[in-house]
């Protein structure tokens, strides 16, 4: 017998701990993040209970409505498009009132609502006391308590939506939202107005509607009424009403409706909620007074980025080195599996030594998002942003703007669709274009290889260093598109700091194993694909002439090693112009074949920035992926090495003389890689949410950003002397 289903879907504002419920409702692993805009779009999962299916539906956290951002529209359309057969409202317990203005929205959208009281612990310890009875009496909504990051109540949730869709909740009841004297009588003549439009059959709620008209909300209007005739009878009433609002209160009816609701809100808080003595919210603020001061916050935080950066890289060298150990015995293995010849080669240095390289820096990834994933649920990151509002101004945007931002560290995608929280198209936008210059993980990689190559103990502090020129590049190109492209003024912005809390182990887990898994499929997708492609434009074709008789001369020197007769200074010097020889003609392939001769075609335009073509290849095809850059300097770069017991790793090939890479030119590279154009991936992203003309414009600036940049950091610094 097929199951009964259910459709839920879960509603509530940004660190309701909405996500939370949701994943422990599911099982599902999704980001929690305690700052505003981390659920962007809806997500799904499934559940049973009592003979039931139910699928949730996790909708972006929004503090209305109104559909004035992207993420408010998502929710709302969904709810009115897809009618969900229950929502749950989850609320922050300690916030029952901010939390209630969205609560008041979906009553008047009449939803058959469950109230989760959710971080109900929290609420204990500050000391609120909520009658949820009586809640559940005024709404006329079940009430259940959980807290979400610990999974309790979820039972109680399930067994909520079953009695609820089968009826069995007394307290059940579409409870009207009352807006006072000087509206609610408008509201309701509105109403039977719109009951006698016979277009207005597909509207969730007359009601709803009648608000939202005297709202003026036009989009809401042409959705739900189709007919012109009526539509005409309508406005006429509308205005006819609009104009009595405004002349018996001075307001507009939009504000008189705002007020009705806290009206509406502030009088179910004096029925249910009770506190003790005592400032709830005291130890937030005494932590506050320091982590946000005006002259300390900057240099806490900036210490606090530092620290993430030196734990990624010196606690990461070490699990790095393990890895790295292990490819090179993998290699190692296969190549003494297999017969000498092509199949041999396409493994071990196409595949093995492609993938390999960029599979070391996992441990720095993890680090990295370990660290992000602490401060984000600690309730850190909001108090970045609020810090950072002052300056966001200063670049045109404001400090909700630094969120997307910051997520930019993690991963550039889902920091654009984030935008989606900000409700002007202008921010949006300019956000957009800013994001790529915050370096993602896939960067770090690079950072890490090359940093650790030519900085030695210094590696950290020269991460920290490219991380903070990016932000730079960032406050130097917003001041650029703020007096030309976006001179529109600053919306303006509240931004909300929830209490702190201890991060929770299973979060920050969740949150790192999810960004190692990604970066773990690239590597066995994409990446490994990428680097046998390499290889072949590598490999192929041959050379029919070589400038010296290569052949002969590896194998007389091989001979003579095979005899031992020499000495052991001799000896030496034998297999090191046999290692010279193997070089010299794996340097003359490379070049002769077709991926030779594509950096060479680009070499010119490079040779100013101090990278030779191998270089140029790995930027051209990190166009794809910022780590395939790795992977194809690990096959460009060891392509043809003779492997021996002595045969070291990547960094060791680039820090070889024959290589020609000094630390000037790691330092101009890292910051091409950093400003240059980001993945295909984050192109595409741009171009769905901001349009094509973004695109190309994003495109093109990063890359002369780049050039520049480069140059400037490489001819400059041999202008110093440095080399």
């Amino acid at each position: 017998m097929a199951k009964k289903k259910i459709r839920v879907a879960l509603a509530g504002n940004p660190n309701s701990g909405k996500t939370s419920i949701f994943n422990a409702l599911t099982g599902a692993h999704q980001k929690v993040g305690n700052y505003p805009g981390v659920t962007v779009e809806k997500r799904v999962g499934y559940a049973s209970y009592n003979g039931y299916e139910l699928e949730f539906v996790d909708l972006p956290g929004t503090y209305s409505l109104n559909a004035y951002s992207t993420d408010e529209k998502v929710a709302r359309d969904f709810l009115i498009d897809f009618k969900p057969d229950v929502v749950i409202n989850v609320i922050d317990s300690g916030n029952l009132e901010r939390n209630l203005y969205l609560t008041t929205q979906l009553l008047e959208l009449e939803c058959d609502i469950i109230i989760d009281l959710n971080m109900w612990d929290e609420a204990q310890r500050m000391g609120i006391h909520i009658n949820t009875s009586k809640l559940s009496r005024l709404l006329g909504a079940p009430i259940v308590t959980t807290i979400g990051h610990r999974g309790s109540g979820t039972a109680d949730l399930l067994r909520a939506a079953v009695d609820l869709v089968e009826n069995r909740h007394l307290d059940h009841r579409h409870a009207p939202v009352t807006y006072g004297s000087h509206i609610e009588d408008l509201v309701v003549d509105l109403t039977r107005n719109i009951e006698k439009c016979k277009s207005c059959e597909l509207c969730p709620s007359k009601r709803w509607l009648a608000v939202k008209l005297l709202e003026g909300d036009i989009k809401t209007e042409s959705k739900f009424i189709r007919d012109t005739n009526e539509l005409d009878k309508l406005q006429k009433s509308i205005r006819k009403k609009v104009r009595h609002v405004k002349r018996a209160t001075g307001e507009d009816p939009e504000v008189i409706l705002t007020d009705g609701r806290y009206g509406y809100i502030s009088g179910i808080m004096k029925e249910v909620v009770t506190h003790k003595t005592g400032d709830r919210m005291r130890q937030s603020r005494q932590i506050d007074a320091i982590l946000t001061h005006r002259f300390l916050g900057y240099p806490i935080f900036l210490f606090l980025i530092w620290l993430v950066f030196q734990a990624t890289f010196v606690i990461g060298n070490y699990p790095m080195e393990w890895i790295e150990y292990g490819v090179s015995i993998l290699g190692s293995a296969v190549d003494n599996m297999l017969p000498d010849g092509f199949i041999n080669d396409l493994i071990v240095d196409g595949a093995i030594a492609g993938s390999g390289s960029v599979l070391v820096f996992l441990p720095n990834i993890m680090i990295l998002f370990l660290g992000i994933a602490a401060l984000e649920d600690s309730g850190y990151m909001a108090r970045a942003a609020f810090l950072m509002d002052r300056l966001m101004h200063a670049l045109g945007l404001h400090g909700k703007s630094f969120i997307p931002m910051i997520m930019g560290f993690g991963c550039n995608v889902p920091a654009i669709m984030a935008t989606r929280t900000l409700e002007s198209e202008r921010d949006r936008i300019m956000t957009i274009l800013l994001i790529p210059l915050m370096s993602c993980s896939a960067r770090l990689a690079v950072y890490v290889l090359f940093a650790g190559a030519f900085f030695g103990a210094m590696a950290g502090n020269v991460i920290f260093a490219i991380y903070l020129l990016g932000i730079a590049a960032a406050v130097g190109i917003a001041q650029i598109l703020r007096k030309t492209l976006f001179r529109q003024e600053v919306a303006p912005f509240v931004m909300e700091l929830p209490p702190y809390r201890i991060p929770t182990i299973k979060s920050v887990v969740i949150h790192m194993w999810e960004r190692a898994s990604i970066y773990l499929k690239k590597i066995g997708g994409i990446i490994l694909i990428a680097s046998v492609i390499i290889w072949l434009l590598g490999y192929i074709p041959k050379p029919e002439e070589y400038s010296q008789d290569y052949g002969t001369r590896i194998e007389n020197l091989q001979l003579q090693l095979e005899r031992a007769a020499a000495s052991e200074q001799e000896e030496q010097q034998i297999r090191q112009e046999l290692s010279d020889l193997q070089a010299g003609k794996s340097s003359e392939e490379i070049q002769f074949s077709y991926i030779g001769r594509i950096g060479k075609g680009v070499e010119p335009a490079i040779e100013p920035l101090g990278f030779d073509w191998r270089l140029g290849v790995s930027l051209i095809t990190g166009f794809v992926a910022k780590e395939i850059v790795i992977s194809t300097l690990g096959v460009l770069y060891q392509i043809g090495e003779e492997e021996t017991e002595e045969s070291t790793g990547l960094t060791d090939a680039l820090r070889d003389p024959r290589s020609n890479i000094t630390p000037l030119t790691s330092l101009a590279f890292m910051v091409f890689v950093l400003l240059y154009t980001p993945c295909i991936a984050t192109i595409l992203a741009i171009k769905r949410e901001a349009g094509l003309k973004i695109m190309f414009l994003s495109v093109a600036y990063q890359l002369i950003l780049a050039w520049s940049m480069a140059f400037v950091v490489y001819q400059g610094g041999k202008l110093l002397g440095f080399s």
